[in-house]
C-alpha cells in the first residue's frame, strides 16, 4: 500500500474519531465536578495490587510486540496502519467525564475498533502506548496503575470487541450491527474490569462485592451513554471503510473477499 493510500485511511479514521468526540462533548459540558484523573489514578491502588496487574499485563504487551514484528516483516505498510490506530485510540480515550465516587473517569476507549482492525494482541500494544503517553504527559492515569489500565482498557476492551464482532459475523449479522455491539460491549467490559480492579485494591478489610457494586453503579450514568456512543463510532468506522476501502478490510481479515462484493 502506498503512502498516499495510508494517508487517506488515516484521514478517514481521524475524521470519524473527531465526529465521535464532538458527540461526546455534550456529556463533558453537562458534567459539573472537580477534576479527576483519567483511567485509574496514580496512587489509587496499593503497591501489591498495582504490581499484580502490571505482571499480568507484561505477557500481553510482549505478545503484541511479537505479533507486530511478525506482521510487519510480511507487510511493510502494517506499522503505519498500527500507528494510525494508536493515534485514534489515544484521541478517543482522552475525553474525560469525572466519576467522583469511583476514583476514575468515564471516557470512550477505542479498543473495539483497533481490536477488530489489527487484532486483539496488537490492539493491547496500541492501548499500552496510548496509556503510557497519557500518563507521562497528560497526568491521565499513572505509571503505578499502568498495568491495571492496560488490563481493563487494552486486554478486556480489545478481546471483548474482537470476539463479539467475530461471533456476530459468524452468525451472518451485518457489519453495522456487529460493529455497534462490539463497540458497546468493549466499552462496558472495560469498566466492568475497572470496577473489579478498584474494588479489589481499595476494599481493605471490607467485603468485596458491596464495594464492587457501588463503583460499578457509579459508572452507569456516564458509561451507559458513552458505551452506546462508542458502539455507533465503531459501526461508523467499519461501514465507512467497507464503502471506501473494502480491500483494507480484506487485507486485515475483517472481511472475506466474497463479502466485499
Amino acid at each position: 500500500m502506498s503512502k498516499t493510500e495510508i494517508r487517506k485511511v488515516g484521514v478517514t479514521l481521524l475524521l470519524l474519531t473527531a465526529y465521535g468526540l464532538l458527540l461526546t462533548a455534550y456529556g463533558i459540558l453537562l458534567t459539573v465536578s472537580d477534576a479527576h484523573a483519567m483511567h485509574i489514578s496514580e496512587g489509587i491502588l496499593p503497591f501489591n495490587w498495582a504490581a499484580l496487574w502490571s505482571l499480568l499485563a507484561v505477557p500481553f504487551v510482549a505478545y503484541g510486540l511479537y505479533r507486530l514484528r511478525k506482521l510487519s516483516a510480511v507487510d511493510l505498510s502494517f506499522k503505519p496502519l498500527v500507528g494510525l490506530m494508536a493515534a485514534v485510540v489515544f484521541i478517543i480515550s482522552c475525553m474525560p467525564i469525572p466519576v467522583p465516587t469511583a476514583g476514575s473517569c468515564s471516557h470512550p476507549c477505542g479498543t473495539a475498533i483497533s481490536g477488530i482492525l489489527v487484532g486483539p494482541a496488537i490492539s493491547i500494544l496500541v492501548a499500552a502506548v496510548a496509556l503510557l503517553i497519557q500518563a507521562l504527559f497528560l497526568a491521565h492515569g499513572g505509571l503505578s496503575t499502568w498495568g491495571a489500565n492496560i488490563i481493563s482498557m487494552g486486554v478486556m476492551g480489545s478481546f471483548a470487541g474482537f470476539l463479539t464482532f467475530k461471533a456476530l459475523r459468524s452468525m451472518k449479522i451485518n457489519l453495522a450491527v456487529s460493529g455497534f455491539v462490539a463497540g458497546l460491549l468493549a466499552d462496558w467490559a472495560t469498566y466492568f474490569t475497572t470496577s473489579i480492579e478498584l474494588a479489589s485494591g481499595i476494599k481493605g478489610d471490607s467485603a468485596f462485592m458491596p464495594l464492587f457494586w457501588k463503583i460499578l453503579i457509579a459508572f452507569i450514568p456516564t458509561q451507559l451513554p458513552l458505551g452506546i456512543l462508542e458502539g455507533a463510532m465503531t459501526a461508523g468506522m467499519i461501514v465507512l471503510l467497507y464503502k471506501k476501502r473494502p480491500d483494507l478490510l480484506i487485507r486485515m481479515k475483517v472481511l472475506k473477499a466474497e463479502e466485499a462484493v
